[in-house]
């Protein structure tokens, strides 16, 4: 035993987490208010519930700060919910996370509920100077929501309006990849988005998938909506789709943005994707998901942007593993590359210098062959360019639909 260290007791050891939860300045007031009435209380409460209870190893802080937005809100203990939110908002906990929860107890707290927990939580976020941007749901820019009728139903995202986009994800990511980027563009153009099959919100029939099927997804999604031809713009899985549908589909599409994709991968970039797999099958999107992110990412920004690092995890964990190896076999086998030469619409191809996974070299090979294709490299990024580099994806992005109209 250490003898130079004094020794805690069950109440030093409750403040401490008192302290990481609900911060100092309310812990301090708490306990050096403390009255010869209510100090057995408070010193109960601080060794049964902050030590006992939320010292307990079998959850994290952030589920357990979850948990009690739920239970508080359920309960209608608006007081003790306001402390806790604003705790979590301090302490950093993701608004994705808070904003999901209350989505939840909509449902088995009540709308009414529901309602006043949304209305304290925007509150305390204007009061930390955190005040969401505002999201109207007017009809001219409303995001609308809904699914093909043709199977496998995909799910689709469209708003604004003007001339027609489409934006297609990354393997392992879904529509929500293109929120920000989308809600630029849908300034001047109608863009819809949507999961791929195996993905989001979509339909995850029997695999493995073939490049093939997924560019008969996109024909018939075009088809469907009725706008078409359209811009495709496609990052990674998305962009080998745009590939083959300027292929196959030549009349669907009028201009092609290419991201951080590949038309061909060399055989030992196929072995490795048979280990993916391996892995994935064997134990789920929790096996690869670290190596994901690393390559989705580079160091520099991950460092910067710990909160999108955090977003990134939660999105790939949540993908289904069997929709997601269904789709790396359809990836791995991409093979469009002596086909490229027919493809006739303006062409733009974005590569980051840093990306690991769609190296310079793929995009030169696919500029190389498409006539006319102009190609970008964005310095400072690697694999998720449009995450990376949003501005400068942007304007090259606006440019070409400029030139393209």
């Amino acid at each position: 035993m250490d003898t130079d260290r004094p020794q805690q007791d069950d109440f030093d050891r409750g403040v401490l987490n008192r302290r990481a939860v609900l911060g100092d300045a309310w812990v301090d007031k708490s306990l050096g208010n403390a009255t010869a009435f209510n100090a057995e209380f408070q010193e109960l409460i601080t060794r049964y519930a902050w030590h006992s209870i939320w010292g307990r190893p079998g959850l994290d802080h952030t589920t357990r700060r979850l948990l009690v937005l739920g239970m508080t809100m359920g309960l209608a203990r608006w007081e003790e919910f306001e402390l806790h939110c604003g705790a979590a908002i301090r302490a950093g906990v993701p608004l994705e996370l808070i904003k999901e929860t209350l989505m939840q107890g909509a449902i088995y707290c009540g709308v009414p509920a529901a309602n006043t927990a949304f209305k304290i939580a925007l509150e305390l976020l204007k009061h930390e100077g955190r005040t969401p941007p505002p999201q109207s749901l007017a009809a001219d820019v409303r995001v609308a929501t809904h699914h093909t009728f043709s199977r496998p139903q995909l799910a689709v995202s469209v708003q604004g309006k003007g001339a027609p986009v489409v934006l297609a994800h990354a393997l392992g990511l879904d529509r929500r990849m293109w929120d920000d980027h989308a809600a630029g563009l849908a300034a001047t153009h109608e863009v819809l988005r949507y999961d791929q099959r195996g993905h989001g919100a979509s339909a995850i029939p029997p695999g493995p998938y073939t490049m093939d099927a997924l560019v008969d997804d996109a024909a018939r999604l075009v088809r469907e909506w009725g706008r078409g031809p359209v811009v495709w713009i496609g990052l990674s899985m998305g962009g080998m789709v745009g590939q083959g549908l300027a292929i196959r589909h030549p009349e669907l599409v009028r201009g092609l943005v290419l991201a951080n994709t590949g038309a061909q991968y060399p055989a030992a970039a196929k072995e490795a994707w048979a280990q993916r797999i391996a892995k994935v099958e064997a134990g789920g999107m929790a096996a690869i998901v670290e190596m994901v992110i690393e390559r989705y990412l580079h160091p520099g920004h991950r460092a910067a942007h710990p909160s999108a690092v955090e977003s990134l995890r939660r999105t790939l964990l949540r993908s289904d593993p069997a929709g997601y190896v269904a789709c790396c076999h359809a990836v791995a086998n991409v093979d469009w590359l002596e086909s490229l030469a027919a493809v006739r619409c303006p062409t733009l191809v974005i590569a980051g210098r840093l990306d690991l996974g769609a190296p310079v070299a793929m995009s030169e090979a696919i500029a190389s062959r498409i006539p006319g294709a102009a190609l970008v490299v964005l310095e400072e990024a690697s694999h998720l360019s449009v995450a990376e580099q949003p501005a400068l994806f942007a304007e090259q992005v606006q440019r070409f639909l400029a030139r393209a109209s």
